[in-house]
């Protein structure tokens, strides 16, 4: 089975139309536990979902590294392949890890199903969520990259997108004008790109000496709905991953001082390497602020996991050293998964306490715990947030911060 990819279908986003069933596939490697690996295709699955499929079944294998052709072993594809046959309505198997188009090619072959890689998945979700032209190019750019490297069998016939007699050079293979085209069309979109950043940063430099507050943090945790509650606006917020792929930028005015507070990208583990590279434009409202908010679920398990990943992409940014005050978010969701019932309000605190100095400890950053939901702690959290942008006006402007004093 061959898959006809084209470069001119503007109408044809996402995976389906309709909802897909489908099969996720994880591979236990020597260095990992199969608690972690579950707990990555729990995110697959919240993938998945968000990317419109219904998840009906999993299958994990330990091996001490990935089959080069099929990437899990012949027995485990089998089984795969036995179970799609006796369910007719899935079709579609999502993988945990990145494929080579040879092992893509294999897979559909054996399994006759749509072969999806959790690269594959993100960039569908990106596709649909995509809104204005800089987030379009962005994702666009980042599909291409990716495609690059796994042309060979993935693309058909793509020298009809430029006409193709006068085009090919004497003797040039199908693969080879196939890859001139994309590469074409990746040198294009990145300059489309550079004319968006060259007008961000104009707008950025017309904003006037004022500091910025950047809401960074792993997909999902509740960055948006904090920015509604802290700038009064209605930035677009759902439970779903990537709800925001557009950076949100709002003055915010606490006790007289102004300031700019915006919005950005989630991160996830795992984030293809190419997709940072082709965002990089949209997250210089990151790389330019004066202070980071790094919004945390403290209701999931694996948040000190994320935790980890967003301090990895700010690395990558070199954003890690900017002032940050980690914002753990969803404290009522926590106490209602975590606590006892019978937990009364002084045994309470004490855990929560320690919790918090534990946190501060372990990732060396001051914190707070609140609800962007119940607006619990939003008192607390905004004399912190004035008090860190006050120091920062002393720092970067200090004849505006001595009208606040």
């Amino acid at each position: 089975m061959r898959k006809e990819w084209s470069l001119g279908e503007k109408d044809n986003k996402g995976i389906a139309k309709s909802t897909e069933y489908a099969v996720l596939v994880g591979v236990i490697l020597q260095n990992q536990t199969e608690e972690l690996v579950n707990e990555h295709l729990d995110e697959l699955e919240f993938l998945a979902q968000t990317a419109g499929a219904e998840c009906v079944k999993r299958f994990t294998q330990k091996l001490t590294h990935p089959d080069a052709r099929t990437f899990i072993g012949k027995g485990k594809l089998e089984e795969i392949r036995e179970y799609i046959e006796l369910h007719e309505n899935i079709n579609m198997v999502i993988l945990d890890d990145d494929l080579s188009g040879k092992q893509v090619n294999i897979l559909e072959e054996t399994l006759k199903v749509k072969i999806i890689d959790r690269s594959s998945l993100i960039l569908d979700i990106f596709a649909r969520r995509a809104q204005t032209a800089q987030a379009k190019t962005q994702v666009e750019l980042a599909q291409l990259q990716y495609l690059l490297p796994r042309l060979r069998g993935l693309w058909t016939h793509l020298e009809r997108q430029r006409g193709g007699i006068g085009l090919r050079g004497p003797g040039e293979k199908e693969i080879e004008t196939d890859r001139r085209i994309v590469k074409d069309k990746i040198a294009q979109l990145k300059e489309r790109l550079q004319v968006i950043d060259r007008q961000n940063a104009t707008q950025r430099k017309t904003r006037g000496e004022l500091i910025r507050v950047a809401l960074v943090g792993y997909t999902n945790v509740g960055k948006s709905t904090l920015m509604n509650l802290l700038s009064k606006s209605e930035v677009f917020a759902e439970n779903k991953l990537f709800a925001t792929l557009d950076t949100t930028v709002r003055k915010v005015v606490f006790e007289d001082m102004p300031f700019l507070l915006s919005d950005t990208v989630g991160f996830i583990r795992k984030l293809p390497h190419h997709l940072v590279e082709s965002f990089k434009s949209t997250l210089d409202e990151v790389r330019e602020s004066d202070i980071l908010l790094h919004v945390v679920d403290i209701a999931h398990p694996q948040h000190e996991d994320h935790i980890r990943t967003v301090d990895e992409t700010l690395r990558d940014l070199h954003a890690q050293d900017k002032p940050t005050l980690l914002v753990f978010n969803k404290i009522d969701l926590y106490r209602e998964l975590y606590y006892d019932a019978f937990v009364d309000e002084e045994a309470r605190k004490e855990i929560e306490d320690g919790l918090k100095g534990n946190l501060r400890y372990l990732f060396g950053k001051d914190n707070i715990f609140l609800s962007a939901v119940t607006k619990e702690g939003i008192d607390e959290f905004r004399q912190k947030l004035t008090r860190l942008v006050r120091e920062q006006y002393v720092i970067r402007y200090p004849y505006r911060a001595a009208q606040w004093k």
